[in-house]
């Protein structure tokens, strides 16, 4: 085992004051951080494009995903010490503003109020015994299968971010992307030096990349066109959408089923991400209650509900493993208030290597799942598939535990499952009917 490797391994087990003892850790910690931050950046950008299909104007909605995230990572740096950060989610958003707003018809201020219901429930489980004994009865192979699909689905991402795929426009889902524009070549460029720079076991190894990648393409003019234009002196109108939940039709039929379907999504992709990202698994209740801490708040600062960003793999892979990590994070966020037109200088094609090779580091989890048991392979594969095809992580956890009592049942296996089990597969059964009929 290397120094580099063994100081990571300490870091795993050490309180914040204890990591920030030690230089080495910091200097990690500080690369991870810095790592993990431009992989999830986008999000400052995509989420108010995304909310603004709600009704949330674009610029004030800015200052509250980058108020959400600097929360929320501080949150998980004091609260928690993990290295995680956490950001208004890709998926929950959508949930947000097309199922609830477009597609029900309601405001984006009840879609607030039913975020603060199914976060202020997401909190009662987290802060109960009720978030431990979920995660202790979810089977391993489904736990495998969580990390393995949340890595395809990163994987996804990065090759949708280097435009080395793009939609398909006849039968196909996807194609290749177009290798002679200048994003996929720099990409390409970028992942050849990221997979480089990994193998040799650089130090910095990733952080290094997107510098480097970026540099390239400012001399070559390659640059991101959906920047947005950030005017602070707008800061003194984000009051108009801060506390804007409106709880009024709390009782009615469609308010009720979203709330539903919120909290299953916010309390088990979250619960799932966890179980997929954290290196120290003792760390889950605190990241978990934080993290519910920071969903409720999101809501009263007028964005959708905050996730664990899947991106922060991307920082524990270089070494990130106590909440430093989210320390840094939530600085640069919080710089990126004035700083938010330079992220134009970090386009997606460097950011997408970084994201690629570490969705498949994460696929490795698929090794532990015990293949030759179809009935635990197939909840799995379920998973794998269905969350980068859906671009949903609760989808896909729904079919798998949905399917897994199903074939225990059929082969006579009932007495190897325990209550909880038979539980989630209901919920999300339920999930599915419920999101069907929103």
């Amino acid at each position: 085992m290397d120094k580099q490797q063994s100081q990571v391994d300490l870091a795993n087990d050490m309180t914040l004051r204890e990591a920030l003892r030690h230089k080495d850790v910091v200097r990690n910690e500080l690369i991870a951080g810095v790592t993990g931050f431009f992989a999830i950046s986008y999000i400052i950008i995509v989420n108010p494009l995304i909310l603004k299909d709600a009704g949330i104007p674009t610029d004030l909605s800015v200052f509250a995903t980058i108020f959400s995230s600097v929360i929320g990572c501080l949150v998980m740096a004091f609260w928690a010490n993990a290295p995680i950060i956490l950001t208004p989610g890709m998926g929950v958003n959508a949930f947000f503003t097309y199922t609830i707003v477009v597609n029900m018809g309601l405001s984006w201020q009840e879609a607030l109020g039913i975020a603060a219901v199914a976060s202020f429930i997401y909190m009662l489980i987290a802060f109960t015994k009720v978030s431990t004994i979920l995660s202790e009865a979810i089977p391993e192979s489904l736990k495998s299968g969580i990390t393995a699909g949340i890595g395809l689905f990163l994987v996804e991402i990065g090759l949708e971010k280097a435009g080395l795929i793009v939609a398909g426009k006849t039968s196909s889902l996807v194609v290749l992307g177009d290798l002679t524009k200048p994003t996929p070549l720099l990409a390409l460029f970028g992942l050849v030096l990221s997979l480089i720079l990994y193998i040799r076991k650089v130090k910095g190894n990733f952080f290094i990349a997107i510098i480097a990648t970026s540099l390239v393409a400012f001399f070559f003019g390659v640059k991101d066109s959906d920047t947005p234009s950030v005017d602070l002196a707008r800061l003194g109108q984000y009051h108009e959408i801060v506390f804007k939940n409106d709880f009024s039709h709390w009782l009615s039929t469609p308010f009720i089923l979203a709330a539903f379907s919120m909290t299953m999504i916010l309390v088990f992709e979250s619960m799932g991400l966890l179980q997929g990202l954290l290196p120290n698994q003792k760390k889950f209740k605190k990241t978990f209650e934080g993290s519910s801490v920071t969903t409720f708040l999101s809501s009263f600062l007028g964005t959708s509900p905050t996730v664990a960003a899947a991106e922060s793999a991307s920082g524990i892979e270089t070494g990130g493993r106590t909440g430093i990590m989210a320390l840094v994070a939530a600085v640069l966020f919080a710089l990126s208030l004035i700083f938010v037109p330079l992220l134009a200088y970090v386009p997606s094609a460097a950011i997408a290597p970084v994201i690629i090779i570490t969705g498949a580091l994460m696929m490795a989890a698929i090794g532990n799942i015990k293949m030759a048991d179809f009935s635990e392979w197939f909840p799995a594969f379920l998973i794998i598939v269905l969350i980068p095809f859906t671009n949903s992580i609760s989808t896909g956890l729904a079919f798998g535990f949905v399917c897994y009592p199903i074939m225990k049942l059929v082969l006579g296996k009932a007495k190897e499952m325990t209550w909880p089990v038979y539980l989630l597969g209901v919920l999300f059964l339920l999930d599915l009917v419920f999101s069907a009929l929103l």
